[in-house]
């Protein structure tokens, strides 16, 4: 079939390349370049950058308006593929294509709808997430359910790493998906609106440990926003950065554990890092960072940083 693809992040590659390996790709549909860094340089995103390589055409506009519309509608496009674009189709941008459209989702749908579902099945602790092929529709996430793939968590999952298999995985649903519709056997499900669950965009501010929390909670919280928008809290006015962090078990004999002050920094177990008090438990901290310096293992930080034991972390930055 002849597919316009449109996506923006890395999530989409892998699909990207299958798609264009088993269908046409007439153009593929992608943000603008955006200023990054301290020097503000122009940079095209990741979908921007494999579709040059694989040698198609990228179309980036700010609005899909009547001319993006005109301009789409002269590729002849047969369907709409989206992974992780970034912005809501009108109708009269999805009437331009025969067979409709079809997104991947990171979720099993209805379950976390909206723009954040690797982070939400992180943070609520799931042990079963995965893929979902959707019919695209007016409503986000709200379309017919075409394919689903689940995705096992052991606990250990970061964003980063459930992002990459999730992206896997999508990218070989997708392309029995379009084989299917091609084929005219597709399948769709309609989901069931009223078990429908969403998520928000994630924010810098989420990143923020409170340190009343369990240290389950505070856990998969590292985990749920490695690496963006990124863990952290504040330690002696400065914002310290959490790249990894554990639940410890059978902890050493000599470490002291009177404290029930929510962030005093209690001691260190050398099988897990740097123990903090939370809310209920104790966080091991394994992987830290301070402001423009690297990241270090928790002994390299401890051997920099002297006064962190037996601190409280938290408060305001100065």
């Amino acid at each position: 079939m002849k597919v316009l693809f449109a996506g923006t992040p890395e999530i989409a590659l892998p699909s990207l390349r299958a798609v264009a390996q088993a269908h046409e790709v007439t153009a593929v549909l992608t943000a603008p370049d955006r200023p990054v860094g301290r020097g503000r340089r122009m940079q095209a995103s990741p979908v921007a950058e494999c579709a040059v390589e694989l040698g198609l055409k990228v179309l980036r506009f700010e609005k899909l308006n009547g001319s993006a519309r005109e301009e789409i509608a002269q590729l002849g496009s047969e369907i709409l593929v989206c992974v992780a674009y970034g912005k809501i189709f009108g109708p009269k941008f999805l009437a331009l294509f025969p067979r409709g459209g079809v997104n991947l989702h990171p979720s099993l749908l209805p379950k976390y709808r909206g723009p954040s579902p690797i982070a939400a099945a992180l943070l609520a602790g799931d042990s079963l997430t995965g893929v979902s092929i959707q019919r695209l529709a007016l409503e986000m996430d709200a379309g017919d359910i075409l394919a689903r793939s689940e995705i096992p968590l052991d606990g250990t999952e970061t964003a980063a790493s459930l992002t990459e298999r999730a992206a896997k995985h999508g990218a070989e649903l997708l392309v029995q998906t379009l084989n299917a519709i091609e084929a005219g056997n597709e399948q769709a499900e309609v989901q069931a609106h009223h078990q429908a669950s969403y998520c928000g965009l994630v924010k810098k501010q989420d990143g923020l440990l409170n340190w009343d929390r369990s240290a389950l909670e505070l856990d998969r919280l590292v985990r749920a926003f490695s690496p963006w928008p990124g863990a952290f809290t504040i330690f002696d006015g400065k914002e310290l950065k959490l790249h990894e962090t554990a639940i410890p078990t059978e902890l050493d004999q000599d470490v002291a554990m009177e404290s029930t002050q929510a962030g005093k920094v209690l001691g260190v177990d050398n099988r897990h890092g740097i123990l903090v008090q939370t809310g209920d438990g104790v966080l091991a901290l394994r992987r830290l960072q301070l402001p423009g310096r690297k990241a270090l293992d928790w002994a390299t930080f401890l051997n920099g940083t002297p006064n962190f034991l037996g601190s409280v972390l938290g408060g305001t930055i100065r």
